[in-house]
């Protein structure tokens, strides 16, 4: 099953007067540090603190009766886990998560207060896919997976189309895990724009989507050690590969560094609190990594769940 504009438009309809309308915002000082007129789709204002509450809330709303008895399963290290939370509460659907040991506290904590229940796994044991697919079974629920889900990425598509239905550009800028956003990204702003470039930017050290991107050829990477951790994702999707493929641009990547100079600028001189995730398209464009000199650009800040505990050794 893929997705189409037509399944984004219905999710925004789904999604209206639940989820936020997120602002853009504007800089002069980013204009002038770019050269370009840059717009920022701001989903750490969205419930939950990210644009995955769009995607879990449109998947959710479709549930049979039965299903929504069952009750809900997925697996995330995170922004995922806290949406499929909150999306379950308000739906009254019954929720288990699967997050890793290591998942940050800031989300770990986030999520239980939703009121799911949360399964911790050693992701150097076993695989979050593995261990869910045996829960669900023993339990009869149903698995939503972050990413490769039609229903997921029609949602996290409803950010783009909001951005460009509100501003017209050239090119906009988004940031790549498991490719959800991104393909919903790229489906989006071309249905409403139609010549629109769509980039997607991923860490460097989890380069998976842009090595896919580039050779064809579906690739992984284990446990990638970025400090973005809403793109230590293995690799894309079946789904999300071929719609990447079919409709996204170009792929670069960034360092950590990169990523770090990108999100404090937005901490400092834009007073937006973005995660390091949250920061990877804006940190494409500061870097230098991506210019566009007199174009308009949008750029898709995805989350504002930063673990300052564990951010503060780079203050």
């Amino acid at each position: 099953m893929s997705v189409q504009f037509a399944d984004i438009e219905q999710a925004a309809l789904r999604l209206r007067g639940v989820a936020n309308a997120t602002p853009l915002h504007t800089s002069r000082t980013v204009n002038a540090l770019t050269g370009a007129s840059v717009f920022f789709k701001c989903e750490n204002f969205q419930r939950v603190g990210a644009f995955k509450f769009r995607g879990a809330y449109n998947a959710l709303s479709q549930f049979t009766p039965e299903q929504r008895k069952r009750g809900v399963l997925t697996y995330s290290s995170g922004n995922h886990a806290q949406a499929i939370a909150l999306a379950g509460q308000l739906l009254d659907i019954p929720r288990l998560i699967v997050m890793p040991q290591d998942a940050p506290p800031v989300k770990l904590a986030a999520t239980r207060g939703y009121g799911a229940e949360v399964i911790l796994y050693d992701k150097h044991k076993q695989t979050r896919e593995t261990l869910a697919e045996s829960l669900a079974q023993e339990r009869g629920m149903t698995v939503i997976p972050p990413y490769d889900h039609p229903h997921i990425v029609a949602g996290q598509g409803t950010a783009a189309l909001e951005l460009c239905r509100a501003q017209d550009v050239d090119v906009v800028l988004a940031p790549c895990g498991g490719g959800g956003l991104l393909s919903g990204t790229a489906l989006a702003a071309k249905g409403v724009l139609g010549r629109v470039r769509v980039v997607g930017v991923e860490p460097a050290l989890a380069d998976d989507a842009t090595r896919s991107f580039r050779t064809g050829r579906l690739c992984s990477v284990h446990n990638p050690d970025t400090i973005a951790d809403g793109a230590r994702t293995p690799s894309l999707g079946a789904l999300t590969f071929e719609l990447v493929r079919r409709h996204v641009d170009d792929m670069v990547t960034v360092t950590e560094k990169q990523i770090v100079d990108g999100m404090l600028f937005l901490w400092q001189r834009m007073k937006l609190v973005v995660e390091p995730t949250g920061a990877l398209a804006f940190a494409a464009l500061h870097s230098g990594v991506l210019k566009f000199p007199g174009q308009r650009v949008g750029v898709l800040l995805s989350g504002g769940n930063a673990d300052f505990s564990a951010l503060k050794h780079l203050l």
